[in-house]
């Protein structure tokens, strides 16, 4: 059975909102093994989804949690819906596209470990946050269109008398 399937089972109930005590759960072990990696700088994850749960003292579910926590970070997951106990995985996490993320997803408790520090400067951390915010910023390119201007909208009528007084 895939693990996704059996992470849905125990993680939401059956309106599918979380299950406050598996995700608290989950989450303080999710802190953990990010702790650990970044103080031991190791980005690799390599091997079984079973050997890789054992190694981070994770159960196959909560390693589950973890892959799809990290699978916009690293290249060559596979799909998650396929993955189960025996799927192999071979991937490197890239620590600044993880940081990015963690800021993206508002994970402050984990952004903010301070084994970040065994991986980036507190100024290359600062910068790697604004580059995150700063991306999702909309920058508009055409002029706003004027009150006593035609509505773009092709009526003919001056735009406040039109689609802006809508």
């Amino acid at each position: 059975m895939p693990l996704q399937d059996a992470w849905k089972r125990i993680s939401l109930d059956t309106k599918g909102e979380p299950v406050k005590h598996v995700w608290d759960d989950y989450l303080a072990k999710e802190k953990a093994v990010y702790a650990n990696m970044l103080k031991t700088k190791n980005n690799r994850l390599e091997g079984t989804v079973a050997k890789l749960a054992t190694e981070l003292r994770l159960t196959t579910t909560h390693m589950f949690a973890f892959l799809d926590g990290i699978h916009e970070c690293v290249d060559g997951l596979p799909e998650l819906e396929t993955i189960e106990e025996d799927t192999l995985i071979a991937v490197d996490i890239e620590f600044d596209r993880l940081y990015k993320q963690m800021v993206a997803y508002k994970a402050e408790n984990l952004y903010t470990l301070p084994e970040w520090e065994n991986i980036f400067t507190p100024e290359k951390q600062k910068e790697l946050y604004k580059e995150q915010k700063s991306s999702h910023t909309v920058v508009r390119n055409e002029a706003k269109t004027g009150r006593n201007e035609a509505c773009p909208c092709g009526s003919g009528k001056k735009y406040k008398k039109c689609c802006q007084g809508a």
